[in-house]
């Protein structure tokens, strides 16, 4: 389990819930609740502060609201959008829900929004205290059903957003 006073809240060992996830990506990008409303609006969403202070709440705290997989997704695609701009041709991200998300796609959305490349993601996974190849990332940014798959482990992406956070106060 990973120290929340580093950066990354990780409330389970075996498995990582939705909002601790999205929890321990607007920590590790220092991401206050005005931007976490816009963001969701660029994938076409509309949540309120009340909402997103839900989402912030652990399940035994009054007002709570679980993170689905698609409210997930439209954090993370409007992530994207508010980081990289919208791309020509491409539906909004409310037309295309995302109904199962997996580490590896949680992954593979913050690699996108964040721009970063294979050496940044070595420099993040590092940051944490985890040494990991470029045939290791590739491996988990393969298609599920490919024979190098690899899946993303929550304590894998704990790391990360751990590193990410490091990163940012550096």
């Amino acid at each position: 389990m990973f120290d929340p006073t580093e950066g990354t809240i990780l409330r389970t060992e075996k498995t990582m819930a939705k909002n601790d996830l999205l929890c321990s990506i607007r920590d590790a990008l220092h991401i206050d609740d005005a931007t976490m409303i816009r963001i969701f609006s660029h994938a076409g969403r509309t949540v309120g502060q009340s909402t997103v202070a839900a989402l912030m709440m652990t399940e035994d705290q009054d007002g709570y609201i679980p993170c689905s997989d698609p409210v997930l997704g439209f954090f993370l695609d409007g992530l994207i959008i508010h980081n990289r701009g919208q791309q020509e041709g491409i539906p909004s991200p409310a037309e295309r829900p995302v109904p199962v998300l997996t580490h590896n796609a949680v992954l593979k959305k913050l690699r996108i929004a964040l721009d970063l490349k294979e050496d940044d993601l070595v420099r993040v996974f590092h940051l944490a205290g985890i040494a990991v190849s470029k045939h290791e990332l590739t491996a988990l940014f393969r298609k599920q059903g490919h024979k190098h798959y690899k899946e993303c482990s929550s304590q894998m992406l704990g790391a990360f957003l751990k590193g990410l956070a490091l990163r940012s106060k550096a």
